[in-house]
């Protein structure tokens, strides 16, 4: 159906991404979602989820065939979202954190790859595709990317960092086609990353919570939408009060 609207989301297949996508597909939105894995069997059973591709968005290679599918599928139609939600945030088996004295330095080159870069090719990728839908990119970054965290690595908090001046450049230069570019940051948010260490985090949270997966996608859905048809640039804390510390 050519008159619904289109998103391509990153990272989909748990989480954060996983609940995003339900949230657009629950608003009628066609869904085209890319991770790692394969799509699970009840996404299959959406009536709105259009196409799955299974990429590896760190690797160059795979990434530019994930960009040459996705217009594909698209097929000229426009694409009113973006959603650059795929990260990665290594530890060790211990689930030590990584900071810059130890660590494989390859490991750095990872995490921007598909921290940083992969929002960056995408955002190019299907530049002509979001003009047409006058479209929106939302890039997911991180409470991480505006303060030491105690559990998130140096590699991955400035790799945040950089997304978020990221998302500023986009939202001046992308404006030119028409197309908005806005960040959210999400603070400790309960997922299967996250782990009985985080309890520790909970009293230096204003409303006294983890925020949950579907916290965040409100936030993304609300910034691809109409509703915020006058915002870019801008980068929503969804911490419950915590990046305020």
């Amino acid at each position: 159906m050519p008159h619904r609207k289109t998103v391509i989301l990153t990272g989909a297949s748990r989480g954060i991404g996983h609940s995003t996508v339900s949230r657009f597909s629950a608003e009628g939105w066609r869904v085209i979602s890319c991770s790692r894995e394969d799509v699970p069997a009840h996404c299959r059973r959406d009536p709105n989820w259009t196409h799955h591709i299974t990429a590896d968005l760190a690797d160059p290679a795979s990434r530019m065939a994930f960009v040459e599918e996705a217009n594909r599928v698209l097929g000229g139609d426009p694409l009113h979202a973006l959603v650059n939600n795929a990260g990665v945030s290594p530890k060790t088996p211990i689930k030590e954190r990584l900071g810059c004295l130890n660590g494989d330095i390859a490991g750095w080159y990872r995490v921007f790859e598909l921290n940083f870069f992969a929002p960056l090719v995408l955002a190019r990728g299907f530049a002509a595709a979001l003009s047409r839908g006058k479209g929106a990119i939302v890039n997911v970054t991180s409470i991480a990317g505006h303060q030491v965290h105690p559990f998130a690595g140096s590699a991955y908090s400035t790799s945040k960092a950089a997304l978020s001046g990221l998302t500023r450049e986009m939202a001046v230069e992308f404006a030119e086609i028409g197309v908005r570019a806005n960040a959210v940051a999400p603070g400790e948010i309960e997922t299967a990353m996250t782990g009985p260490e985080y309890d520790v985090l909970i009293p230096r949270i204003p409303l006294k919570r983890m925020g949950t997966p579907e916290d965040v996608a409100a936030v993304i859905y609300y910034l691809s939408g109409p509703d915020s048809g006058y915002v870019t640039g801008t980068e929503i804390f969804i911490t419950g009060g915590q990046h305020l510390f």
